[in-house]
């Protein structure tokens, strides 16, 4: 028996890095899952990863998985994500918004195209899948929503300010303090329905295929966290009883009750 035996999950930006972790994790512990991202087939990514090869996987060691292909800043994609999943899976009582991107570089200097993919797939695609998926969740009286977020939202503590206040990631702590917001929020408006709504952020650096291309941030400069940290502290978080343990902003390592080195974002130096 699995600690999600029974159950549908829907993982955003599951074709890579922390979202495939996720939905491996939740696939092994008996969750069918549907794996949502743009990328679909091995080779049409200029980063190693697709929906195909995760299902593949998922499937090869027993588990249940489908594709949803989408394009989670085309709002008339967004739209039919839950739809689809369910078609596939069943309904869905897991929701992870995992998908996310970064453009490093100066807040002042952040061309406006670039600033508004960052807020449609972290805010306002996060957003709209909450709707979809909670209405279902509270009329069954149970569901997980568990949003992907960063110590980058916390406010560095100053003056002076610590070097990592100045890495160029004001508008991604922008978009993922908006995710905390909004499982913050959501707990309270959903709380006694049966639905738990957290947020979920690394403790360290995840060398994950986008951020070894982008990042700043490298294994030189900032402690990197186990790559199965994530997904058990998703899990742990995914399987507590159903409207229960919510509203909550929580660390990977730190909600392991891991060791782990302090690096760049302690939280004693943010608030």
């Amino acid at each position: 028996m699995g600690a999600m035996d029974g159950r549908v999950a829907v993982v955003t930006g599951a074709s890579r890095g922390i979202g495939q972790h996720i939905a491996e994790r939740f696939a092994a512990e008996g969750a069918a899952v549907a794996l949502v991202a743009r990328t679909v087939e091995p080779g049409t990514s200029r980063l190693p990863g697709s929906l195909q090869e995760v299902v593949d996987g998922i499937r090869a060691r027993g588990g249940v998985a489908a594709a949803v292909p989408a394009d989670l800043t085309a709002p008339d994609d967004v739209e039919t994500v839950l739809s689809r999943a369910e078609a596939a899976l069943g309904p869905v009582d897991t929701l992870v918004n995992n998908a996310g991107v970064n453009f490093y570089g100066p807040a002042l200097d952040l061309p406006a195209k670039r600033y508004e993919i960052m807020a449609r797939m972290m805010v306002q695609t996060p957003f709209r899948l909450c709707q979809l998926a909670a209405a279902g969740m509270v009329t069954r009286g149970r569901g997980w929503i568990l949003n992907i977020t960063s110590k980058q939202a916390r406010h560095p503590s100053g003056p002076p300010y610590p070097d990592w206040a100045a890495d160029g990631s004001v508008a991604y702590g922008m978009c993922k303090a908006a995710a905390d917001r909004l499982a913050t929020g959501l707990a309270a408006e959903l709380h006694g329905t049966g639905v738990s709504v957290n947020a979920l952020g690394t403790s360290g650096l995840v060398r994950t295929p986008g951020v070894a291309v982008v990042s700043p941030h490298t294994p030189d400069n900032t402690p990197v966290e186990p790559d199965d940290a994530m997904a058990e502290a998703a899990l742990l978080l995914c399987t507590a009883p159903a409207g229960q343990v919510t509203g909550r902003i929580e660390y990977s390592m730190e909600l392991l009750g891991r060791p782990f080195p302090l690096g760049p974002w302690a939280l004693s130096a943010t608030h």
